[in-house]
C-alpha cells in the first residue's frame, strides 16, 4: 500500500483516537478506580521537595496526563493529515522520527496494561504506526 494513503489512514485514526481520548477518564471510570476516600497515600518526595499527596491529586494527575496525551494525539493526527506540507522540509525527518518514537513508546508501554491477546494486538498496531513513520524516511 502507498505510504501516502497509510499516512492519511493513520492521521484519521490518530485524530479520532485523540478526540476520544479526552473522555477516557470517564469511559474507563477513573473515579471508581481512584477513589477519593481511603487510606492516606505516602507523600511525594524528590530530593529536597516533599508534597503531601491526596487521592484527589492522583485522580487529577490521571486527568492531566490523559489530556496531555490527547493533545499530542490530536496534534500527531493533524500532522499526518498534512504530511505533504512538512515531510519534504528541513524538519520533516525530525518530525517523522518524533512521531515514530511516540508510537513505538506507546506500543511498548502497552505491557503496563497486561499481556492479554488484546494487549498484543494493540501493541502491534501502535508499533506498526511507528514503523510507517520510519518508512516515510526512506
Amino acid at each position: 500500500m502507498d505510504l501516502a494513503i497509510l499516512l492519511y489512514v493513520t492521521g484519521t485514526f490518530t485524530l479520532l483516537l485523540g478526540i476520544t481520548h479526552f473522555a477516557m477518564p470517564v469511559l474507563f471510570d477513573f473515579r471508581g478506580a481512584i477513589p477519593l476516600d481511603g487510606a492516606a497515600l505516602k507523600p511525594f518526595r524528590l530530593l529536597f521537595v516533599g508534597y503531601g499527596t491526596a487521592r484527589r491529586d492522583v485522580y487529577g494527575i490521571a486527568w492531566v496526563m490523559n489530556h496531555a496525551a490527547s493533545y499530542a494525539l490530536v496534534g500527531i493526527g493533524v500532522l499526518d493529515l498534512l504530511w505533504r506540507r512538512w515531510l519534504d522540509g528541513d524538519a520533516g525527518p525530525a518530525i517523522a522520527l518524533w512521531v515514530a518514537g511516540f508510537w513505538l513508546l506507546r506500543a511498548a508501554s502497552q505491557c503496563y496494561l497486561g499481556h492479554r491477546r488484546g494487549d498484543w494486538v494493540i501493541a502491534t498496531g501502535f508499533g506498526g504506526i511507528g514503523l510507517i513513520h520510519l518508512l516515510v524516511l526512506l
